[in-house]
């Protein structure tokens, strides 16, 4: 899975510029809808497209390994031989 790291890179920028970054100002910049901000911020599984990680990259002015983590998921378990009544 990809995870969005939304809040960090917003915690990033303020730790940079000493400007509090909310989803308000950040829907301003980047032109994503505020919901959708709400939504990537709080769930790990938001399947966001690649053109809006872009605008927030720019809008944050980090980049993709900033605003991007890959969890790997367990493997699935494997299925036993199938029987035959």
């Amino acid at each position: 899975m990809v995870a969005i790291k939304l809040r960090e890179a917003m915690q990033h920028y303020k730790r940079r510029t000493g400007k509090k970054m909310t989803y308000r100002i950040l829907a301003e910049i980047s032109g994503v809808a505020e919901p959708t901000l709400h939504s990537i911020g709080s769930r790990t599984d938001y399947n966001a497209t690649l053109s809006t990680i872009e605008r927030l990259c720019l809008a944050l002015d980090v980049g993709l390994q900033d605003m991007l983590e890959l969890i790997p998921e367990p493997p699935k378990p494997k299925r036993g031989p199938r029987r035959t009544g």
